[in-house]
């Protein structure tokens, strides 16, 4: 299978743009639609995606901005699979990395935290004192961060949350970061490990955080508020929108003249009084180069998982890809025109995916149980202490193909070993005591090598001549042996002069 990098975008239709919501796939490189699930509207940061990998089938789930209804959707058909009823409307949802965790934020300040394969409700506490507007999980699943309209940003410890001993307790966050004075907008996360590594999160200021040391490393001051963010994956630049159409590219590195010439350092990592003013820049040219103008409201953002484009969805309905190193507009995808994209995300096209299943098929077997999907059930409405120490939960084991023992390659430490001093014993015999190498032995040693070839040349000559004289007269007898044969069926033998010609020769001798 032929890996294909698809964009998922998801649309929330208005009051001023009436329509039905959907979510849809579409090619990267085309534009095309791949599928599309409907009977949806999503709000922002209310679509959460579990990727299909490891011989089992992903799932996407949508919270209604307008009922407390939980849609879930799996890649093998464009319906609806499942409607969880929740008990309060959310305003944003995450999944962890695998999909083992759901986390849900509402209007009040509230959070909830379930689990997917068995519907527990592991914990629901008050989190912030205003709405939650956005919900992130680290890349390793231990910690839960949380965005509120009350300026804070809440990290979470997932442990002390599942944590049997904790359920009675106040919920107190790892740590709180206060530094926003306006409400949180999106939040990022980079891909170290809790709590080394660090976050992005945006509002009328924009920050970035140092989870480890709990503290500021620098904050990015914009004309205009931050709507919403996008960070490459090695965290060398991120995006910024802003509500009038700008997309400003902050590079988190610079590269400035030195004595030992181009020299390449970090940006920022001051800490509180460490700020970074966009409109400080004093190049006109510079702030042109960071600078993508869209001319409409930008809703969400997505970088390629190659880095190399921005996918920018809009309140227009438009999904638009620029190319990062130039800022030029490589294509616009419109089949949503009219109505507001409020989520997009880029990822490999799942293969079970519906109309374009490529996996691989067994003799015998049936095609809908080759890929099952990853249980998803309907979640609890309140916590109940007995079903979770009795709850049981399934789960997928990873499929290995079955190696015969022909295809293994026994390779023991005696024969390595042997190998190695055979490779590296060459370099050795050319290098002198200082560690140099040689030029008279390593001039010896390439004589030695042309001679060795030339005799292993004249060897083979030698081969190929016996094996030429061996094949000749295996074809000469073989001819003789069927110039014998009776052709007239008679009894008569063929060429009889060269018969007794034989029969002289064999008493000659």
């Amino acid at each position: 299978m032929h890996l294909q990098e698809t964009v998922l975008c998801a649309t929330s239709p208005t009051s001023s743009a009436a329509g039905p919501g959907l979510i849809a796939i579409h090619d990267i490189q085309t534009g095309a639609t791949l599928a599309s699930f409907k009977q949806t509207s999503a709000g922002s940061h209310s679509v959460a995606l579990l990727e299909s990998r490891n011989s089992q089938g992903g799932f996407i789930i949508a919270s209604q901005p307008d009922k407390s209804i939980l849609n879930v959707y799996n890649f093998q058909k464009d319906q609806i699979s499942l409607k969880i009823v929740l008990p309060e409307k959310l305003t944003c949802i995450a999944l962890d990395r695998r999909g083992d965790l759901c986390a849900g934020g509402t209007a009040a300040g509230r959070i909830f935290i379930w689990e997917t394969a068995s519907g527990i409700m592991y914990k629901s506490w008050d989190a912030h004192y205003r709405q939650v507007n956005v919900l992130r999980f680290t890349n390793d699943g231990a910690a839960l961060l949380s965005g509120s309209d009350d300026s804070g940003v809440n990290v979470w410890s997932v442990s002390r949350l599942l944590d049997d001993e904790t359920q009675q307790e106040h919920m107190v966050p790892y740590c709180s970061l206060a530094d926003h004075t306006l409400p949180v907008t999106d939040i990022l996360c980079g891909i170290g490990l809790f709590p080394e590594c660090r976050i992005l999160t945006s509002s009328v200021d924009h920050s970035l955080w140092d989870l480890s040391s709990r503290s500021v490393l620098t904050t990015f001051q914009f004309p205009q508020a931050i709507s919403c963010l996008a960070w490459d994956v090695t965290e060398r630049l991120f995006f910024a929108a802003s509500s009038d159409g700008s997309i400003h590219q902050m590079n988190l590195f610079r590269e400035r003249e030195s004595k030992i010439g181009l020299v390449t350092e970090a940006v920022g990592g001051g800490g509180v009084s460490d700020v970074i003013r966009v409109e400080s820049e004093v190049a006109r040219e510079t702030r042109k180069k960071r600078l993508i103008v869209v001319g409409q409201q930008v809703k969400c953002m997505a970088i390629s998982l190659s880095s190399s484009s921005l996918v920018v969805g809009t309140v227009e309905g438009l999904v638009q890809i620029y190319d990062i190193p130039s800022h030029q507009l490589i294509r616009t995808i419109s089949t949503h025109k009219g109505v507001p994209i409020s989520h997009v995300q880029t990822m490999i096209k799942p293969p079970d995916l519906i109309g374009h299943i490529s996996l691989e098929i067994q003799i015998g077997s049936d095609t809908k149980d080759v890929i099952p999907v990853k249980p998803i059930v309907p979640f609890q409405r309140t916590r109940d202490v007995k079903s979770r120490e009795a709850h049981e939960i399934a789960v997928m084991l990873p499929y290995y193909k079955k190696i015969s023992k022909r295809d293994t390659l026994d390779y023991g430490l005696d024969e390595m070993l042997r190998d190695h001093s055979f490779f590296i014993q060459p370099l050795e015999d050319t290098l002198n005591g200082s560690g140099h190498v040689d030029p008279l032995s390593l001039k010896l040693r390439v004589s030695e090598l042309e001679s060795e070839v030339e005799r292993l040349k004249e060897q083979l000559g030698k081969a190929k001549g016996v094996n030429d004289a061996m094949w000749d007269t295996v074809v000469q007898k073989l001819v003789g042996q069927a110039e014998d044969v009776d052709l007239t069926g008679k009894g008569v033998v063929v060429n009889d002069v060269e018969e007794e010609q034989r029969k002289r020769k064999r008493g000659r001798s």
